[in-house]
């Protein structure tokens, strides 16, 4: 029932706003339903989003007015008075989102050509300097040492002060490093140069992730972050062949030198975009009685954030077998296909930088095939990784251990295609089932689980093993890695939903 005295009052002070609340309070008038409502900020309102907890996760989030204490003067309670302006949402033109898109698309491009391009230039360093398999796949295996070490602190800058100079900042550092790479005289200058590149990628990754869960909404965030990885494999297919390229007819110091300007320059241009601000680490309680108050996060609440979250603790632990096997394919497929089918360096990097590329039909794909399933099935988000994992599996066993020629190399493109799908929407599990707050913290996570024991071991690992029995044999055994991470995606698809339900609703202000 509506309190006789509220109403009375209400009428007294406010007869329209009187009249709009009994409307709503009979179902008459819907509620808003935006996910950045300035009647849902943190600052000025109630803003506990609350309804059925599977609308609000497909349809963002629900705010319902309550009662006050205080009569019609705040009907809403902690509604905006007429003299508070409200915040600015976090809701930019088509432009500006856009053009936030594009740069953090080309920052991620030029991240992962800076990366790679080492692997094509293998042979070259080899015989200048006489390492082994194992040593050469020290200088892939040291960047992403060094992002395990840096990119949970530089995360946390990126939460708790801003998204777009922590970028811009890490950027320049890549940038320089792999400046100074072609100015090495020794493997083991060669190693630390390396390393440097490893320290500014740290947080770009989840700096990035943040940002677009913040520019789109949940209805489109998949085929967005498909649309925005797709220059993972764009950036490494043309780090690849023109890494070869140029060190076949000019040197392999002059690769690295060539590709590390562009960074820079998108660097110092990511200045200039718009940013959110810092989300406030609060959470609400007393939620179940007729009052409820936000109260700040501690640091017991923060980890028990993550730890009493299993699907998020799944989705990372099934990024391990999927990163390995996708880095042990980038890294050693060149030096496969020049060993086993007998062709050149500068053929063999071109044959799988066309590989590569498929992953831009794979990424995109994935993400939109996700996001159509998502409206119908919410527990998609996980459903759909393990089913395109298992299936990559059973492709690459077809590859590497009885098939050659022609007919290896169409399952070697049909796997290009499959790799990538299961990304978009396992790396949207990282920003859905925990806090707006910790989101490139809750990435960070993922990065550094996927590179300590995915990413850095693979090139060490597979190298020692094709040093042991050859290369054949150790390309053979990636599909057991795949079936692992296909059942852990599988079993996390169970928590999901309710993981998505206890999330705090927070939404997001434009910085000033």
């Amino acid at each position: 029932m509506i309190p006789g005295a509220f109403i009375l009052d209400g009428f007294v002070k406010s007869p329209s706003a009187a009249l709009r609340f009994i409307l709503r309070h009979c179902g008459v008038l819907r509620f808003k339903e935006l996910d950045s409502s300035p009647a849902c900020t943190s600052k000025g309102v109630v803003g506990k989003a609350y309804g059925d907890p599977k609308e609000a996760a497909l349809n963002r989030d629900i705010c319902r007015p309550r009662f006050s204490d205080r009569g019609m003067g705040i009907f809403f309670k902690g509604a905006p008075m007429n003299t508070v302006p409200a915040p600015k949402e976090y809701k930019l033109s088509t432009f500006s989102t856009y053009s936030i898109f594009t740069l953090l698309f080309l920052l991620y491009f030029f991240d992962y050509v800076d990366r790679m391009i080492v692997t094509s230039l293998f042979p070259y360093i080899q015989k200048e300097w006489g390492l082994t398999d194992t040593e050469s796949g020290l200088l892939v295996s040291v960047v992403y040492w060094s992002i395990v070490a840096f990119v949970f602190p530089v995360s946390i800058l990126v939460d708790r002060w801003s998204r777009k100079k922590t970028i811009a900042f890490m950027a320049l550092i890549w940038s320089l490093a792999t400046l100074l790479c072609a100015f090495t005289k020794s493997f083991p200058q060669l190693l630390l140069a390396r390393s440097g590149i490893g320290i500014g990628e740290a947080g770009y990754a989840p700096a990035g992730t943040a940002m677009l869960s913040g520019l789109f909404p949940p209805e489109k965030r998949s085929r967005m972050m498909g649309l925005w990885n797709m220059s993972i494999p764009l950036g490494i297919a043309v780090g690849i062949a023109v890494g070869g390229f140029v060190a076949q007819h000019w040197g392999w110091r002059h690769a690295f030198g060539l590709v590390a300007l562009p960074g820079a320059i998108a660097a110092i241009l990511f200045l200039f975009v718009k940013d959110y601000k810092t989300v406030d680490l609060v959470k609400t309680v007393g939620s179940s009685g007729m009052e409820s108050q936000k109260v700040k996060m501690s640091k017991k609440d923060i980890f028990l954030e993550f730890i009493h979250t299993p699907s998020l603790i799944l989705t990372n632990l099934g990024f391990i077998g999927c990163i390995f096997v996708n880095n042990a394919i980038i890294v050693w497929l060149p030096t496969y296909l020049h060993r086993v089918e007998g062709i050149s360096m500068t053929e063999a990097g071109t044959k799988v930088g066309a590989i590569m590329l498929l992953a831009i039909i794979g990424l995109p794909v994935g993400g939109w095939l996700t996001d159509v399933w998502f409206k119908r099935k919410v527990t998609s988000r996980m459903l759909f990784p393990s089913l395109t994992i298992a299936l990559n599996a059973v492709v690459i066993f077809a590859a590497f251990s009885f098939l050659g020629g022609k007919a290896q190399y169409l399952m070697l493109l049909l796997m290009g295609v499959l790799a990538s799908m299961f990304a978009p929407a396992a790396i949207i599990v990282t920003q859905e089932v925990i806090h707006p707050g910790l989101r490139a913290v809750s990435y960070s996570i993922c990065v550094v689980v996927q590179n300590l024991f995915g990413a850095s071991m693979a090139p060490i690992v597979i190298g020692a093993l094709s040093d042991a029995y050859g290369i054949k044999p150790a390309m053979s055994i990636l599909p057991l890695f795949l079936l692992a991470s296909a059942l852990l995606f599988f079993t996390g698809s169970s928590f999901y939903r309710r993981d998505l339900d206890k999330v705090e609703k927070i939404p997001l202000q434009i910085e000033d």
